[in-house]
């Protein structure tokens, strides 16, 4: 049977869910006539204003009476009679969402909890550099024709009209926060970085309300704010993705802004601190480059997400990244 109604579940942040698009993409390619809908949690919807390929977006409140919100949400699955979900994380709230929908197909990872519950389950191997993308697409490869297809968001003529007075000279957007301390590059560090760069380009400062602090903490040193401006909580997801499409180069660490930028195939330079890009979540962009501390750290990686303070307390897979390595990167 060819799947009608399609559900895609990844309730994980923001990351994770623009490398689920990836698979919204093949399976619109290889599905063209089924309806796809997306379940994520609450924050992330903006991601997919105006997506081509989507049908409804769902949205579990986490912070908002977390069962409460997930069992109105098992009652709504049911209620649409999905032919086929399609679950991407490994965790029990979307297992039992999998598992319950009543969908004939259910497929998912076999490190979910409910996946002995799945018709079809698959490994999950953080290993050998494979892709996260790729161990996605292995859940429904078997079921539809076509490659691998990349990451996609789909900024608005609206959005990028937003960003377009920004965008008079040469720009260089800076993601500088990640939610774990140890993936994130020092402020002392991005301020080397910019204090190179801002008699060449505009530098944007880019990230959620919460790095605000951090943005303005590095703009602060610098006596011209127009050179370096901090756009943190200032733009939506799809706004970002429009203004670093065009930037000359996105500076960003192991976190969410890599992603968007692999989303818009815009030119992106990824930093990596305690995490390595062996893990599967590096940039897709065809203009990719990769900047991570050149002596072999015995202590590297220390974990797949980061911690918040340094298990060493040296934070040498940080500090000793040099400004250079960054700049090698940029068009001469």
């Amino acid at each position: 049977m060819i799947p009608r109604r399609i559900l895609v579940i990844q309730t994980a942040f923001i990351g994770d869910v623009i490398l689920a698009t990836s698979l919204l993409e093949n399976l619109h390619q290889g599905l063209p006539d089924a309806k796809i809908d997306f379940l994520v949690r609450k924050g992330n919807e903006g991601l997919f204003e105006n997506h081509p390929y989507l049908n409804e977006v769902l949205i579990w409140k986490k912070k908002e009476g977390k069962f409460k919100s997930l069992f109105q949400l098992l009652k709504q699955i049911r209620k649409s009679e999905y032919d086929w979900v399609i679950n991407l994380q490994r965790f029990g709230g979307t297992g039992m969402l999998t598992a319950f929908s009543k969908a004939p197909k259910t497929t998912g990872f076999d490190k979910n909890p409910f996946s002995f519950l799945f018709t079809n389950k698959f490994p999950h191997r953080i290993e050998n550099g494979i892709h996260e993308t790729t161990r996605n697409f292995e859940l429904v490869k078997n079921e539809i024709a076509g490659k691998l297809l990349k990451p996609r968001l789909y900024p608005s003529p609206d959005d990028f009209n937003f960003v377009k007075p920004y965008q008079s000279k040469s720009y260089i957007c800076i993601a500088p926060a990640s939610v774990w301390f140890t993936k994130q590059y020092p402020a002392e560090g991005w301020i080397k970085l910019i204090s190179q760069l801002v008699d060449r380009y505009q530098i944007f400062l880019l990230g959620g309300p919460g790095d605000n602090e951090l943005a303005r903490t590095i703009q602060d040193q610098f006596l011209s704010k127009e050179n370096v401006q901090n756009f943190c909580g200032k733009l939506s997801f799809l706004q970002s993705a429009a203004l670093m499409k065009s930037s000359v180069m996105n500076f960003v660490n192991d976190s969410a802004p890599m992603h968007i930028s692999s989303s818009v195939n815009a030119s992106v330079t990824a930093v990596y601190c305690s995490t390595v890009p062996e893990f599967g979540f590096g940039p897709l962009s065809d203009n990719s480059h990769i900047v991570e501390v050149l002596e072999k750290l015995t202590c590297r990686p220390c974990g797949l997400h980061g911690y918040k303070a340094c298990p060493q307390g040296h934070f040498k897979c940080a500090v000793d990244i040099k400004t250079e390595q960054f700049l090698e990167v940029l068009p001469q």
